[in-house]
Formats: C-alpha cells, structure tokens, sequence
C-alpha cells in the first residue's frame, strides 16, 4: 500500500495556533525593546531584528522536520538523548558563567542553551522507554529506570544552577502517572512543597502537631489501605525530620537571590526597590493596562523600561498592559487552545510512543506557561522560566518549535501506521 501524503494530514489547526502565538510574541517583543529611533524590523542590532531572524531560520527547521520519516524520532531517540547529556556536560568545561549560572554556551554576539532542547531529547527517549511492552509502571524497578531518564538531566542542570529548567523536566512525572505510574508519587511531591513553604511561615512544633493530629484522624477512618501502625510511624517521622531541616536548608543550602524570591512570594518584609523590585514593576505594569490596554506601543511602563528583562521572562507584562485584561485573555485563550489540541491529537495517534511524546510536549509547554504566568502575579518565585513563543531567544524558539513540530510529524503520519 503506498504511503498516503504526510502534508495532507498536517493538523493546520496546530500549525495556526502556533504562528499566531509567535507573531504575536514579536509584536510584543518589538514594543518592550523599540529604540527612541525606529529602524528596520531586521536591524539586528535591537533585540526585535534578532528574534525576527530566529523565526525565519525557525522555517526551514519545520520543513526539515515535516521531510522527514517520522520513525527516525523514534528509532535514534537514545542518540539524540546522549548527545543532549554531553551538551550538558559540556557545560562545565564550555560553557558561559551569566548571572551565577552556567547553562549557556556563547558563539560572538548569538548564545545557545542545551536544556532548551535536551527536553525533546529526553521526551523522545521517555517515550521509546514507557511504550516498550516489557515495561509496566506498576512495578518499583521500572518506575526508578523511568524516573532516571529525566533524573540525570535534573541532576546536571540543577549542577549549573538552573532551578527553572530542572523544575520543567520533572513536570514529566504527570506523563508517567498518565501511563500508570503511581499517584504516590505526586500526592508525596505536593505535600512536600507544602510542608516546605508552611514551615517557612508558621512554627515547625505548630506544624509538626497539626501533622499529628490529621494522621491520627486518617489512621481512624482509614477504610482503603493498610493500617498498619509501623507504615504511619515512619511517614510521620520523616515528616518531622523534614519539618525540622528546612530551616536549615533555607538558610545554609539556597543562594541568597532564591532566599528573597521566596520571601517576596511568603509576604516576607523585602526591600521593593532591590529583591522585590521585578516583581513590584511586572504587577504595576499589569495592572496599570486594565480592560482594554494602554494601546499597542502605548504602555508607559513598557516604553519606560521600568520592568527588567521585559522581553525575555516578563513579557507577559507587555501584553497586561498594552493589550489589557481582554488582550490578556485572548493570549491565554490560544495557549489553552494549543494545549487541548495537543492532547486531542494525543489520544488519537496509533502508537504508544506518538501518544506519550505528544503528553510529554503537551506538558513541557503548560507548565512553561503556568510557572511563567504565575511568578508574575505572585503565585511562584521567579525562577527564570520563559513563555513559549513570546519570551525572545533563539534556543527557547526553536527548542519549543522542534519539540512541536516533531509531535505535528507525528500526527501526520499516523496515516500510515498500523
């Protein structure tokens, strides 16, 4: 039987959403870093002609990856991931210290970030991994195989220190729980972030107690699993012991800029003018733009150069105030657009692998989206994660539009599976 033609099954919806995100990411990328002087979108000496210039070599990177077979993502998925790990490790003999952190490699005036693009890398190989027939999450040895696959990268970006990047890696764990891993896993992780911050806010004795007290009452209504009184000791001991080191840890392991974003985010006392500047001018800034906008390259506080790094983790701020609270909506409307789609397109494919890899991207770029909206507005510390399509860099765009478009390869040759 002859293939039937991969163009013709492209999901256009997708490829629409997509441009319209990036060109209106430049459009707002343009605004936060117009010069008094207007000069030419190309110039490439103003950050709006250099991110024009990675969305046109970002084209022929779609048509090389619509060209070709959509096998080989599969079939060299652990080469792709080993050449990401020795990028990363290249980082450490290679790689440019910029603002205490090393994850980026320099070439004249242009930088490239590995983990921007070990995350398909390591999509790909997870979901060659959990696809395989001999593997079942269900037992403890395939969970650790499967959990290292994004473990080691974690490990060698938080090495850089890359908190942001590391943290979108292990979003992966919603990939495996969708394929059967455990739901310990997750309810372990949330109530770990919850001990932690609460720790940081109310008496560990305070906390500890009331600990106690929940266990107690779930020992006595507890109808689904084991009651077992030796498992409750032991969860409640290292509860406490957990309790108990994150005043330690909060003082003597995190840097002292990851010590005032948590500050900033618990309500802590920091000085609006230093730590709790960014946050401060991103909030004005949005909030200024109200229902309906300023009016595209009319935002004062864009044009002031009030928020720092607006065009890269900030430029959300752009859109709340030049476009406003419909503008805003809209932005987000097509982000959700994109995401559902996604995994519509997911559950519809005919192989395991296909529809893993489109969980993985599907997942990749939520999490980007809610980390990046939600630092914003106070709801997490700002770590440094950009928004898909929107923030300006090379690597995120054509990261991101790699990682897309190998899913949209995918999707299209679902033809021609069996």
């Amino acid at each position: 039987m002859k293939n039937q033609s991969v163009v013709n099954n492209i999901d256009w919806i997708t490829v629409l959403i997509y441009s319209t995100l990036v060109i209106m990411g430049w459009m707002n990328i343009y605004s936060a870093s117009l010069p008094l002087e207007e000069t030419s979108f190309f110039d490439l000496t103003q950050i709006y002609g250099k991110q024009m210039l990675f969305i046109i070599m970002a084209i022929p990177l779609i048509f090389v990856i619509l060209s070709m077979d959509a096998k080989i993502f599969e079939k060299y998925s652990t080469v792709f991931y080993i050449l990401g790990i020795f990028s990363l490790l290249g980082l450490f003999a290679f790689g440019k210290t910029i603002k205490g952190q090393t994850n980026w490699y320099q070439f004249g005036g242009f930088g490239f970030q590995p983990s921007e693009f070990v995350k398909t890398a390591t999509a790909l190989l997870l979901a060659k991994l959990v696809s395989d027939t001999q593997i079942n999450l269900k037992l403890f040895k395939h969970q650790l195989i499967a959990l290292a696959v994004f473990g080691f990268p974690v490990f060698l970006i938080l090495l850089q220190p890359d908190a942001g990047s590391a943290m979108i890696f292990l979003s992966l764990v919603f990939v495996l729980h969708r394929e059967g891993l455990p739901s310990w896993y997750l309810w372990t992780g949330f109530i770990g972030i919850a001990l932690f911050i609460l720790a940081l806010i109310v008496k560990p004795t305070f906390l500890i107690g009331f600990v106690f007290l929940v266990m107690i009452v779930h020992f006595i209504f507890n109808t689904r699993i084991t009651r077992n009184p030796l498992i409750y000791a032991i969860v409640f001991v290292a509860i406490t012991g957990m309790v108990l080191s994150v005043d330690y840890v909060y003082e003597n392991v995190l840097e002292p800029h990851q010590k005032d974003r948590i500050n900033v985010l618990i309500g802590e006392d920091v000085n609006m003018q230093k730590e709790g500047y960014n946050l401060n001018q991103s909030m004005i800034a949005i909030g200024s733009g109200s229902w309906l906008g300023k009016g595209y390259l009319e935002g004062t506080q864009t044009k002031g150069g009030f928020v720092p790094e607006q065009h890269t983790d900030y430029i959300f701020t752009t859109v709340g105030e030049e476009w406003g609270f419909a503008g805003a909506t809209v932005v987000i409307f097509l982000f959700v657009c994109l995401f559902l789609r996604i995994i519509y397109l997911a559950e519809r494919q005919k192989t395991k692998f296909s529809r893993i890899y489109g969980y993985c991207v599907a997942t990749y770029l939520f999490t980007h989206f809610m980390v990046n909206i939600s630092m914003l507005i106070k709801l997490f510390p700002t770590i440094g994660v950009p928004l898909p399509f929107f923030s300006y860099g090379g690597s995120s765009l054509w990261a991101f539009t790699i990682m897309l478009y190998i899913f949209i390869k995918m999707d299209a040759n679902k033809v021609n599976e069996w």
